[in-house]
């Protein structure tokens, strides 16, 4: 599909071209600032050189437009919307996180084609197929699914272009599935764990039954696994755990097994409009009337589609949420920039996707070309960069971002200062400390060339 809605059929270059809004890019620049990145002569790998051999460069985007992810992934393609446009026009935010950044990247202009990618790994691929194949993309982004990702991933370091993970918070997105040509920057199940486990207990207390709804797929897995075995660490005990297919119309059988259980606590994986359904059926069911919910891992959107009061005192782990202006100036300036452009404050989804882009305009900056080895090293030195929730930089064991996992705690509706006031920061947990070793999930990323 087309960024516009429309159906994708063909001609990707002529349908998909988009650039941001009154920039200029490489064509307002020197020339020898818009031909800088081919000092070096590199031999043809992926789209490169031909990808970046002109004033303009590609990147694919895709995201979920329809199905069960859908409205987070219209929250995604914002962000990365709002990071192209800045990009190419040198916006200020742009040049705190990469410095080197004057209009576009290494001068030149970015544009992009969006496809639907319905959280099918499929469909994904083949999008992305053909941004590589017509429009010698020299970057693919997206995924709301892990399945998704991790799928992107074996693409990316098949056809030897640079992919950069949307959300996706498996484990196995840096671990047992990394690749040399992939790059991740949220938090991921099993720092969502033990970031939010410890408030868990201390809420909650030790020795207590758990019951989990799991969506059945890479995400779903990783993450209650990694709940679980923090978890046991104070004597925690797994009550049920459901299993559930992505996009089930109804949780009935699932709930009933979860009312059955004798369980304390709720701890509910599903992600998009299987959060909401799920959450709003247990209610239905009377769940909560005996047990307390939990969010590993938040869903962008939650607390407003839910309704009411339900997520009020509901801890939840996520990556970003619009107080942090409060503490961090860069996310201020997402902030102000995000609500100006669309009416309402970002949610995590928007922030991550924002921060893919401009992280990779850092990447490409340093490494002074588009060349996809030089890049990947760039990520690889461990680069401390400013970002909307401080300093953070990459590991280079398995290209996953260190950097902090917020902690969240839902608010009734009489505590909102605003229509979009639903949850209080309660704590900004530092990112190294919450990450296993490097190698732990199977992280093996493969060759350069």
């Amino acid at each position: 599909m087309n960024d516009d809605g429309t159906n994708y059929a063909g001609g990707a270059r002529r349908r998909f071209l988009r650039t941001g809004m009154g920039v200029a890019g490489a064509l307002a620049l020197p020339g020898g600032l818009a031909t800088r990145a081919f000092a070096v002569d590199h031999p043809a790998i992926g789209t490169y050189p031909a990808g970046s051999s002109g004033n303009v460069v590609f990147i694919g985007i895709a995201v979920p437009r329809t199905g069960t992810y859908a409205v987070q992934g219209e929250d995604e393609l914002k962000g990365y919307q709002l990071a192209v446009e800045h990009i190419n026009s040198g916006h200020e935010l742009i040049k705190k996180i990469s410095p080197k950044t004057t209009k576009g990247v290494l001068g030149k202009e970015l544009k992009y084609g969006v496809a639907d990618s319905a959280a099918k790994p499929n469909d994904a691929v083949q999008a992305q197929q053909r941004f590589i194949t017509e429009d010698k993309a020299v970057l693919m982004t997206g995924s709301t699914s892990s399945a998704v990702a991790v799928a992107l991933n074996k693409l990316a370091q098949r056809e030897k272009v640079l992919y950069v993970a949307g959300i996706s918070g498996s484990n196995d997105t840096t671990g047992k599935d990394c690749v040399r040509y992939g790059f991740r920057q949220c938090f991921y199940g099993q720092t969502a764990a033990a970031a939010i486990g410890p408030i868990v207990v201390k809420t909650f207390g030790k020795n207590k039954k758990a019951a989990y709804l799991t969506p059945d797929y890479t995400y779903g897995h990783t993450v209650t696994k990694s709940m679980q075995d923090y978890l046991a660490t104070a004597g925690w005990t797994t009550a049920t755990n459901q299993v559930a297919p992505l996009g089930a119309p109804d949780y009935s059988s699932y709930l009933l097994n979860v009312a059955n259980s004798g369980a304390d606590v709720l701890l509910n994986v599903n992600w998009g409009h299987d959060a909401v359904l799920s959450t709003q059926q247990a209610k239905q069911f009377g769940i909560f009337d005996r047990m307390k919910l939990v969010v590993p891992y938040q869903t962008p959107f939650l607390a407003r589609e839910v309704g009411g009061d339900l997520m009020a005192g509901v801890y939840a782990a996520t990556d970003f949420w619009w107080t942090l202006e409060d503490k961090y100036p860069l996310a201020k300036m997402f902030v102000d920039a995000f609500d100006k452009k669309y009416g309402y404050k970002p949610e995590w989804g928007a922030n991550n996707a924002y921060m893919e882009f401009a992280l990779w305009a850092d990447a490409v900056e340093n490494a002074g070309s588009f060349y996809p080895p030089d890049v990947i090293k760039s990520y690889e030195a461990g680069r401390k960069i400013q970002s909307t929730v401080g300093e953070v930089y990459f590991r280079k064991e398995d290209h996953q971002l260190v950097r902090p996992v917020v902690i969240v705690k839902g608010k009734a509706a009489k505590e909102m200062k605003n229509k979009e006031d639903y949850y209080e920061v309660v704590e900004i947990v530092p990112g190294a400390p919450l990450m296993q070793k490097p190698d732990a999930f199977g992280c093996n990323l493969g060759p350069y060339v």
